[in-house]
């Protein structure tokens, strides 16, 4: 007659005598109900999916790329962006202009972008208080942008220190909530608020 201890270490794939055994007898090999049944066995690692080709091969390019390369085609882009900005002079291009805001276009409301580039376009040439009415948020964000690729790029290239700024799931739900209320003010038809529609 087996005791309840027996009955349940032997339902557990233990044998009487307490050596952990797996039904079957092979050591090594679990049921479908997991690793968990044996306790006391190594659980088996958790292996990652094989990576599709296009991800092995940008993996293959990062290994192999110098570090200065991506602080480089960043740089890059905001190069063009500036280029672009200079050359196309959002500030005197008319509102239906190719690219145009198409909810300004159908509505005739500012967008959350709308002036964003005209913004840049004041900034790069010094008026700050032209580029603050046209879109406030993007200059109140600009210096932080631009301090967080120097402190990337000279950690990346130079090793340099800089401290780094914090930005938590929290400061990114604030900052886009003001950006929000900032897209709804400036669509109001009263004083203060229509001096930011641009």
């Amino acid at each position: 007659m087996t005791s309840v201890d027996e009955t349940r270490s032997g339902e557990a794939g233990t044998s009487p005598a307490g050596d952990p055994t797996p039904p079957g007898g092979d050591v090594g090999t679990y049921p479908a109900a997991g690793p968990a049944v044996y306790p006391g066995y190594p659980v088996p690692p958790y292996q990652a999916p094989e990576p599709d080709r296009l991800t092995r091969i940008v993996n293959r390019i990062q290994a192999r790329a110098p570090r200065w390369l991506a602080p480089v085609a960043a740089l890059g882009c905001m190069a063009g962006a500036v280029g672009y900005t200079l050359f196309a002079d959002p500030t005197r291009s008319a509102p239906d202009a190719a690219p145009s805001c198409i909810l300004k276009l159908t509505t005739g409301l500012d967008c959350p972008g709308c002036g964003g580039t005209r913004a840049f376009w004041y900034v790069l040439h010094g008026d700050l208080p032209a580029a603050a009415r046209h879109h406030l948020l993007f200059v109140f964000a600009l210096p932080f942008l631009l301090y967080l690729y120097v402190a990337w790029a000279g950690r990346q290239i130079f090793g340099w220190k800089l401290p780094q700024l914090e930005i938590t799931p929290k400061t990114i739900g604030i900052f886009l909530a003001a950006w929000g209320v900032f897209s709804v003010l400036r669509n109001l038809p009263w004083a203060p608020f229509d001096a930011f529609y641009v």
